[in-house]
């Protein structure tokens, strides 16, 4: 029997409607699955491109049903459109995205967000927060339990024992200290703790390289500082094609490399692939969960 895939049509507004319903009608989508749009309750529509407080709710609606169906094992996986965090907060939802909002959902502990592709895999130690609270954010215990994350993860992707290395937070990997001391003080331990536990992981590196030597094949997994020094590589060389996945759900969920895209919506323009990549990911994860 095909896994039966819930594709949530994120924010009605945007163009997550549109490559929800191309997904769902892909002839490679239907030959591995049965995908089941969530999309806006009772019949409401919205204006494309225009950012509400409505259209938040509806969103965050679809999510809340799906995950309940996941978690009453009526869908097997779910693969997410791309939602419009102004548009949650407009609705008075204090979720800054999928990621904390499905930790909430399923009660899950310790998740990360990894974007996946064939070219780089990425592993977010902080996610949706300001470039100023990163060096608060990222302490000992919260490195070691992401990269503890991945190592527990990767094998579900094929890969049995991943080689992760871990990108630095200051330039330079800080130099020995000359441009920050995190490197020293929370990365380097939080990684030996990891590696006495028989964790094959490195670093922490400098990050404009180590992405480099992950694309080359020394590495397997990068885990990031913080969401853009993860993600401009991602999408650099392999955008459209990457797939966003939440690692530590009891749940599987997928999602597209990219937003809203409210100038593009309504248009009949927006690109499926990455949303039809992600929902081949959940099936196939799905399949192997069964």
């Amino acid at each position: 029997m095909k896994p039966r895939v819930a594709i949530t049509a994120g924010d009605p507004a945007g163009i997550g409607p549109e490559i929800a319903a191309r997904a769902a009608a892909d002839p490679s989508v239907l030959d591995v699955c049965e995908p089941i749009i969530y999309g806006a309750s009772n019949g409401q529509s919205f204006a494309p491109g225009q950012l509400s407080a409505d259209a938040g709710r509806s969103a965050y609606d679809a999510i809340v049903r799906a995950v309940e169906d996941a978690q009453r094992k009526k869908m097997d996986a779910i693969a997410t459109a791309p939602i419009n965090k102004e548009a949650l907060r407009l609705a008075g939802l204090p979720w800054n995205g999928h990621t904390d909002l499905l930790a909430h959902l399923t009660g899950a502990r310790d998740v990360a967000m990894m974007f996946y592709s064939d070219a780089l895999r990425v592993v977010l130690a902080t996610v949706h927060i300001a470039l100023a609270d990163v060096p608060r954010a990222l302490t000992k215990a919260s490195l070691e339990a992401t990269i503890d994350l991945t190592s527990r993860e990767l094998p579900r992707f094929g890969i049995a024992k991943a080689r992760i290395a871990v990108a630095g937070l200051n330039p330079h990997a800080g130099e020995h200290g000359l441009f920050g001391r995190e490197e020293e003080t929370i990365m380097t331990p939080a990684i030996e703790a990891c590696r006495a536990r028989g964790i094959d992981v490195a670093g922490p590196f400098p990050a404009d390289t180590v992405f480099v030597r992950a694309r080359r094949g020394e590495f397997d997994v990068v885990v990031a500082c913080y969401h853009d020094q993860g993600l401009i590589p991602v999408k650099l060389v392999a955008f459209g094609q990457a797939v966003n996945v939440t690692l530590g759900l009891p749940i599987v969920r997928t999602s597209v490399d990219h937003g809203t895209a409210f100038d593009i919506a309504g248009k009949g323009v927006a690109d499926p692939q990455s949303m039809i990549a992600a929902v081949l990911l959940a099936a196939r994860l799905a399949r192997q969960a069964s």
